[in-house]
Parts: structure tokens; C-alpha cells; sequence
């Protein structure tokens, strides 16, 4: 048996951990630069007045006239508390597949277990009592069965956010209540496609020919429908896969004309990807900036630019990386527009134990490499970012992301940390 385990309105839940004032009141998360409302708990969803990913100045008086608490994006936090939900998790079975960042597939096949049920309550409550995050449990025989479980769980108030597919008849009885929208896998092209042939349950696409499943929707299909029968077709993935690309392209705070600025910028996101690459045991062979102008301004002139660099020997040194991003940078930047994003993408990776040698150059480990393994050592004992390259600045503010709302960051930063007041 197989449980899913999904956070309710993770990122809202998050904010509501440290503010219990907030609890059973609307609160909803803004996407980067306070953008628009990315993320809402059950609170805020009953307001149907308030609609998702609106531009947030459209509904700033919406919000406030509803008492809605909004807080700007914290994934510092959000982050860390989804270790915990996972650290909590790892006690249940050492199986446990971290699907994304709110939901996991926990192996329950290889306890012995009376009372499945029982388990999804002790789960549920568990999770909730280490970490403060409310969460769905769905058991089930196979995963797909399971995330529908879970989907069911929270449908029905009493089910208590807890359903387990234990016997035929509730096996019967989920797939005949949830749509085949409802299934996972199966995409808007496919669920139409299928309503259009008379399959509107998940139960009707479960009772259809196996042979039609895979002549129309081929061999993905088809593992669908016979994990929706109870055959197990998909395993866990208790092992994370290596990335085959890292990147990352932040707007800007405010659109910047200033080159040295952009130039800051860029450098900053090199260290960061630089960082996840390093953590992953990867290096990068190539390297991809992109720059461009605010899209969907009516006023400003309009560009967009990106280059690819190939690297002569793949490399993780931050330093080696910000180099050769500068360069690309300086190749695409144009004067005399106003600049809203720049994006650095690293691509073909490959694992450190097989990188492929320069056959002219003997491999060595350089000075930029030793003094990125000493930043990498004095940040990760005093805090991110406190040793860094110089093109960094110290002009962030100038360029950042606004995050006017964002909560503190309290389990990561020791200045952030809750205090509590005297009585």
C-alpha cells in the first residue's frame, strides 16, 4: 500500500504556522515581485469574488475590504518547512518519493500494518503536531489510486482529510465520485477528448477496453487504466534524479537602465545556480543569459536577447561561471532600453565523476575552484551570501525582487527568529 500525503494550501499554511492569529481567516501568497495572488488557503478560495493570479493592484481593494491577509512570497521558509514534512515523513517508512514541494508518495508496503486507516490519522496528526502544517493522507494499492484518494479526502468534510482504498467497494465507490479530470495524468486535450466519448467518471475511463486506452492514448494511458484497476505500473523514486538543467530568471524589482546594475544581478543569479549545481555533484558545459525588456508594456521599446556559451571543460566554480556570464551579458545588453529580467540557465550537465577531459589539458583543480570551495565552507557556516564574489555589489535593493510583505524568514535566519513577548 502506497499513501499520498499533500499539505493543504501549503504556502498559506506556512504563514499560518507562526501567525495563529491568522487561523480559519483568508490569507493568500503573492507571486514574485508581488505580482498577483499565487496561492490561497480554503479561507480565502470561499471569497469567490477573489480570482487567482489577477494582477494584485486590480484587487488590492478586493482583498482589503475582505479582510484578507496577503503576505509576498517567502520560499526561504516555505522550503525548509517542507523538509520538515518530509523529515516527519522518513519516520513512517524509509520509502518516501518528495513528489514536489508540499506532496510525497510514503511506501507503507513494507510495514506491517493492521489498520491502514488508523495509520493515515496517525500520519495526518503527526505531521501536523512536528510542523504546524495541515496535510490530506490518500492509501491506496498503486499510486494513481492514491492521489485520487488524497483528492477525495479533501473533497468531503467527512472524510476528515484522510481516505484509504482498501477493499473493492471503496475502490468502486472513489472512482465513481471523481471525474476523469480528476485523474492525474490526464491532461484538458485528454479529459474532453474522453467526455466527448461518453467517459465522464473516473470509473468510465477505468471500465474502458484496455485495447482502446492504449490505441488512443498509447502506453501512458494505459498504465493509467491499469493503475486505476489496482496493477501497480509505476514505482516509487525514493532517489532524486539529477536536474539536466538549472537556471533561474527573476524580474526585476523596477526596470533598470543601468548596465552595472544588470551586471550585479546576473552575477548574483550565477552564484545561486552555481550553488544548486554544486549540490547536485554536477558540472556545466554550457552556459545560457537572457535579457529582456517588460513584455506587456504598452510604453517602453521592446527587446529580448539570449546567448549560449560552450565551456572548453565543464566546471561548478562560481567564479568561472560569472566570468563567462559577464561576457555573454555584454555581448547582448543594448543602451537605451528599460530592462525588466535577466536569466542565467546552466545545461548540459554532467555528474563530476564523468566529466569527459580536455585530451590536451591535464586536469587540475584551479585557484577559482579552491576559492569556491572556501566561500562555499564560510557560508554555509555564517549564512548565505556572506562571502561573495565582488560584480555581486552590494546594491540589491536597486534590483531585487519587491517583496513589501514578505514574512520573516524564522526558521533559517537567526535574526528573524519568533520572539515572544512578556506577559
Amino acid at each position: 500500500m502506497i499513501a499520498l500525503v499533500d499539505c493543504n494550501s501549503f504556502y498559506a499554511s506556512c504563514e499560518q504556522v507562526f501567525r495563529p492569529d491568522l487561523i480559519n481567516k483568508p490569507v493568500v501568497v503573492l507571486s514574485n515581485n508581488d505580482g498577483c495572488v499565487i496561492a490561497a488557503n480554503k479561507e480565502a478560495k470561499a471569497l469567490t469574488d477573489i480570482p487567482m493570479f489577477q494582477p494584485i493592484f486590480k484587487i488590492r481593494k478586493l482583498l482589503d475590504e475582505n479582510n484578507v491577509t496577503y503576505f509576498s512570497s517567502n520560499y526561504t521558509l516555505y522550503s525548509d518547512m517542507s523538509r520538515r514534512v518530509m523529515d516527519t515523513l522518513m519516520t513512517f517508512s524509509p520509502r518516501v518519493e518528495e513528489y514536489s514541494i508540499d506532496e510525497s508518495w510514503v511506501d507503507l508496503g513494507c510495514l506491517r500494518l493492521d489498520d491502514y486507516t488508523a495509520t493515515a490519522h496517525t500520519i495526518k496528526d503527526t505531521v501536523y503536531k512536528n510542523t504546524g502544517i495541515p496535510v490530506g493522507v490518500g492509501i491506496a494499492k498503486t499510486k494513481s489510486l492514491s492521489k485520487l484518494a488524497n483528492k477525495y479526502a479533501k473533497k468531503i468534510p467527512k472524510n476528515n482529510n484522510v481516505y484509504v482504498v482498501d477493499s473493492e467497494k471503496k475502490r468502486h465507490h472513489l472512482l465513481l465520485n471523481l471525474q476523469v479530470k480528476d485523474i492525474w495524468g490526464i491532461g484538458k486535450k485528454h479529459a474532453i477528448r474522453l467526455q466527448n466519448n461518453g467517459i465522464h467518471s473516473a470509473l468510465d475511463f477505468a471500465n474502458m477496453p484496455v485495447a482502446w486506452v492504449r490505441k488512443e492514448m498509447t502506453v501512458i494511458g494505459e498504465r493509467l487504466w491499469r493503475e486505476l484497476n489496482n496493477i501497480p505500473c509505476l514505482v516509487l523514486e525514493t532517489e532524486a534524479n539529477a536536474k539536466k538543467g538549472i537556471g533561474t530568471a527573476k524580474s526585476f524589482g523596477f526596470k533598470l537602465t543601468d548596465y552595472s546594475l544588470i551586471e550585479e544581478a546576473c552575477s548574483y543569479y550565477v552564484a545561486e545556480v552555481a550553488d544548486l549545481l554544486r549540490q547536485q555533484q554536477s558540472l556545466a558545459a554550457q552556459l545560457e543569459i537572457s535579457l529582456q525588456t517588460n513584455q506587456h508594456s504598452a510604453i517602453d521599446k521592446q527587446y529580448r536577447n539570449k546567448t549560449i556559451i560552450t565551456l572548453d571543460t565543464p566546471t561548478d566554480s562560481t567564479i568561472r561561471l560569472t566570468k563567462e556570464a559577464l561576457k555573454g551579458l555584454r555581448e547582448i545588453y543594448k543602451p537605451g532600453y528599460r530592462y525588466k529580467k535577466v536569466g542565467v540557465n546552466l545545461t548540459q550537465l554532467v555528474r563530476q565523476n564523468e566529466v569527459q577531459t580536455n585530451l590536451f589539458n591535464k586536469p587540475h583543480k584551479s585557484e577559482s575552484d579552491v576559492i569556491t570551495s572556501v566561500i562555499d565552507d564560510l557560508n554555509g557556516k555564517f549564512g548565505k551570501n556572506k562571502i561573495k564574489v565582488a560584480t555581486v555589489g552590494n546594491r540589491t535593493k536597486e534590483w531585487a525582487l519587491i517583496k513589501e510583505h514578505r514574512s520573516p524568514r524564522y526558521t533559517t535566519q537567526w535574526g528573524e527568529l519568533l520572539t515572544i513577548g512578556k506577559l
